[in-house]
């Protein structure tokens, strides 16, 4: 059992370059703590709201608002949605103004995870998902790590290396805090800060030869990471052991290891020459962390593993037994819709989505239309069934990418733009970017041991706030 509060409250932070900032944190730091749990644990999270009563809202469902309710989603574990598990159906609200005035005390809420005793070890992470305001609070840094340890942490060449966890956030402050999104440019208004660990581009030491283990966590609302680790001296070679908390059968060199909003990557990295190296992201201004490659050399050198003990069992497109295991969704989106500050509908069309007001008119005006209905189900999915699905943009530029992320069960990416992946590869979240055409993915999933309802929506954060989001409902076969 692993017993821990999260505090929820308004806390003043510094960060460099913004001096003291007001925002909403975890136990008055960014990102909060780093959970570890094993499989077969259970993770018991006791919640205290400590921020002001929400302010009034006149809007729809599907523009922001609560700021100050918050949920806990152990974003990529396979663990129960419901009940007081990851259940991001719930909400954790903060007193209201009466209750503030009259002293009453600070509400607190239980998340009590089952971790199965099976689960793959790796990196996770969890963060906030009430249907809202998940947008506002994340660039706040409302973020932390989650790590599962297991069987491939005693690789014997993973267990003599240093275990860093690197927790990429991306925040957006103004005047000294998190304003309130007001606004569908919102995002594109204010320039993002990225922190890594809650400080701006810090150092690292390696020693040559020495191998340490880093644990990229990507928790970001609306920017995708291409990173690299570079020097005067050319490109640091990474090798990848695990994709979303799912261990590789070998690891991967890569110069370039990328993600997007929600993914993480377990890397190792060895030092080479003497030097000062950064981690870059592509089209983010200056370094995340600076590594500095000094001291002694490790001689010999450390050692890589040559196998890993695989984090999933691969699917193939012979488990699909049902005759209609196939399933469609496109992001979309249209302009000028609505009234108001947020003017642009952002729909997840094709399969079973949300139905239209009025299904005889104009569908690209039409106000509900695949947009989220926390009433309507839109996948209902059979346990120990094998699905196909593909997912596709029509976005026309490059840069506007829709994350697909599906709650409770990895799935396994086979294909990108109809080519397939050799191997393919365990995902949670896959970002599809636009362009012409749009990106499209396709993916085998089964859904296994938990029912209940849950989500896939898009991982741009202030997207799914808008209602690029759908119900899904886990149901026995």
């Amino acid at each position: 059992m692993l017993d821990h509060t999260l505090d929820v409250r308004l806390t003043d932070i510094t960060i460099p370059g913004h001096g003291s900032v007001t925002t909403r944190t975890y136990n008055g730091a960014v990102p909060g703590p780093t959970l570890r749990v094993r499989a077969g644990d259970t993770l018991r999270l006791t919640q205290v709201n400590g921020l002001p009563p929400n302010p009034p809202h006149e809007g729809g469902h599907n523009t922001p608002h609560n700021p100050n309710s918050f949920n806990l989603h152990t974003h990529g574990m396979h663990v129960s949605p419901s009940g007081e598990a990851d259940n991001v159906m719930r909400e954790f609200a903060p007193r209201t103004a009466d209750e503030a005035a009259a002293d009453v005390a600070e509400p607190q809420y239980t998340t009590t995870v089952e971790v199965p005793a099976d689960h793959p070890a790796g990196t996770y992470w969890y963060h906030p998902h009430v249907h809202g305001s998940t947008a506002e609070q994340i660039v706040g840094g409302m973020a932390g790590v989650i790590v599962v340890e297991g069987d491939v942490d005693e690789v014997p060449e993973i267990a003599a290396a240093a275990d860093v966890v690197v927790c990429i956030n991306e925040l957006k402050f103004k005047d000294g805090k998190v304003p309130a999104f007001t606004s569908g440019t919102w995002v594109t208004g204010i320039r993002s800060t990225f922190t890594v660990n809650g400080a701006v581009n810090p150092t690292l030491t390696l020693r040559p030869g020495e191998v340490q283990r880093w644990r990229l966590v990507a928790a970001t609302a609306f920017t995708g990471l291409r990173l690299t680790v570079a020097g005067s001296d050319g490109t640091m070679t990474v090798h990848q052991i695990a994709q979303d908390g799912v261990t590789f059968g070998v690891p991967v060199a890569r110069e370039m290891v990328e993600l997007d909003m929600g993914n993480r990557a377990d890397v190792l990295i060895r030092g080479a020459q003497p030097g000062t190296y950064e981690l870059r992201a592509e089209n983010v201004p200056g370094p995340l962390m600076t590594i500095e490659v000094s001291g002694p050399s490790v001689e010999p050198a450390m050692e890589l593993p040559a196998f890993l003990p695989p984090g999933r069992p691969p699917l193939d497109v012979s488990d699909i037994i049902n005759p209609d295991a196939d399933r469609e969704v496109l992001f979309h989106s249209d302009a000028r819709v609505f009234t108001g500050a947020f003017p642009n509908a952002f729909r997840m069309l094709g399969t079973n989505a949300t139905p239209a007001a009025d299904p005889d008119g104009n569908l690209s005006r039409d106000p509900v239309y695949g947009l989220f209905d926390s009433e309507y189900i839109n996948h209902t999915l059979r346990l120990d069934t094998v699905e196909r699905w593909t997912v596709r943009t029509d976005e026309t530029v490059h840069a506007f990418n829709h994350p697909f992320h599906l709650h409770t069960n990895q799935v396994l990416l086979t294909h990108r733009n109809g080519e397939r992946l050799d191997p393919p590869v365990w995902h949670d979240t896959i970002g599809i970017p636009g362009g012409t055409p749009g990106q499209s993915i396709t993916f085998l999933v089964k859904y296994q041991d938990f029912t209940g309802r849950s989500m896939a929506h898009c991982h741009h954060l202030q997207h799914e706030d808008l209602g690029m989001m759908q119900t899904v409902d886990y149901v026995e076969s």
